[in-house]
């Protein structure tokens, strides 16, 4: 594969009134930093026109190289799947949502100039993001420092520069459940941050509905840390002590000739101990079903169509 000064990586699905604005935003900032540039578009199953308009950009830009996946595999493999594609020096990661502003990526390359081998964004503001997902951001995040033994900025975004060591070490890791920025984080090397604002999306709506959310978290959580099965042991142990002292209690009460209300307290009891044993169980089944993914050993994606012939044989 020939390689190139700068690689953009875009992951979409289902974008096709951001697309041709992106392109148009984007074009003339990579080409301020290199002419020697490629852009990925990367496909995630899309069920709108999409790909039909990467297809045509690519036509008239054979800089820029179309991906489409065979169906929807989920954002962070999508991001791979373009990282696995992209040839540059350095690699620049980005929505496709008008979201994560073009214009940053100067910032970016200035930056990994100075020596940086990652150039990590944090976001300081959000246009349209309402109270309860910056409740629940803040308190993801609180929530998996706390538990795993990286550190992952509050308010960090899929939007960095990589250099080619780091992505080639990045591609190195490939398990199927995948949380970017854990991984980004958890690898080390020199690291530095910028800041921005995050712009109101251009146009469609947001990809993470409140399921997606919830399962993005637990991969980010189950990814880097043990420490939610132990957190269940101890639950078990606790409850299993306070029930021995209730039990000594009630023989005490027994013998001492008092007659002990039982139903509310055996009710409260059961309910108690099974929703532990419940939650115990679906922790241990999150686990599970990372080991059970990584056990059969299947490809992360699989690709429908490049834009071009020509690119098939570069790249797979």
């Amino acid at each position: 594969m020939k390689q190139t000064q700068i690689s953009i990586v875009i992951p979409l699905l289902n974008e096709e009134g951001n697309i041709k604005v992106l392109y148009e935003s984007l074009l003339p900032v990579v080409e301020k930093i290199s002419a020697d540039y490629e852009i990925v578009f990367v496909d995630d199953g899309s069920k709108d026109s999409s790909f039909d308009i990467i297809t045509k950009i690519s036509q008239l830009n054979k800089r820029v190289l179309g991906i489409s996946l065979s169906r929807n595999f989920g954002h962070q493999i999508a991001l791979s799947a373009g990282l696995e594609h992209a040839s540059g020096e350095a690699v620049v990661m980005l929505d496709a949502d008008m979201q994560h502003p073009p214009e940053i990526i100067v910032d970016l390359y200035n930056k990994y100039k100075e020596g940086f081998d990652i150039v990590n964004t944090i976001r300081t503001e959000t246009a349209d993001v309402g109270i309860f997902k910056k409740i629940t951001s803040y308190y993801f995040y609180k929530l998996i420092n706390r538990l795993s033994d990286i550190h992952i900025e509050p308010a960090a975004a899929d939007f960095r520069l990589m250099n080619r060591k780091t992505v080639n070490a990045f591609l190195q890791m490939k398990e199927k459940d995948r949380f970017t920025r854990g991984l980004v984080s958890w690898m080390g090397f020199k690291q530095a941050q910028i800041e921005y604002i995050a712009p109101q999306r251009f146009a469609g709506k947001s990809k993470y509905s409140l399921l997606k959310m919830f399962r993005f978290a637990a991969d980010g959580i189950t990814a880097f840390s043990a420490k939610p099965l132990r957190v269940s042991f101890f639950a078990g142990i606790i409850v299993s002590f306070t029930g021995l002292l209730y039990a000594i209690y009630a023989i005490f009460q027994y013998f001492g000739g008092k007659n002990i209300p039982g139903w509310t307290s055996i009710l409260v009891s059961i309910l108690i101990i099974g929703g532990i044993q419940l939650i115990s169980i679906g922790i241990i089944g999150e686990y599970l079903a990372r080991v059970f993914n990584e056990a059969k050993n299947r490809p992360m994606y699989l690709v429908k169509e490049y834009t071009t012939s020509e690119e098939i044989s570069t790249h797979v």
